[in-house]
């Protein structure tokens, strides 16, 4: 029983460090979320389009090798 209690004691204990650490920390306004959200977006689609396009380019060379 006294090993569950320092487990549970230790989890609580970490768990009021991280809350201490969370209030330190500086948080983004709602512009620089929206901002850095649609260039991940933005970047992501380009990054999709690209490894489409190189994918299709592939199969086609592919079938012309192969056949």
């Amino acid at each position: 029983m006294n090993k569950i209690t320092e487990t549970v004691g230790g989890l609580r204990t970490f768990l009021e460090e991280v809350g201490m650490e969370l209030k330190k920390c500086s948080w983004p306004t709602k512009k620089e979320l929206m901002g850095s959200a649609a260039v991940v977006v933005i970047a992501v689609t380009i990054l999709g389009v690209y490894v489409g396009m190189c994918d299709a380019v592939n199969t086609a060379l592919s079938r012309l090798f192969f056949r």
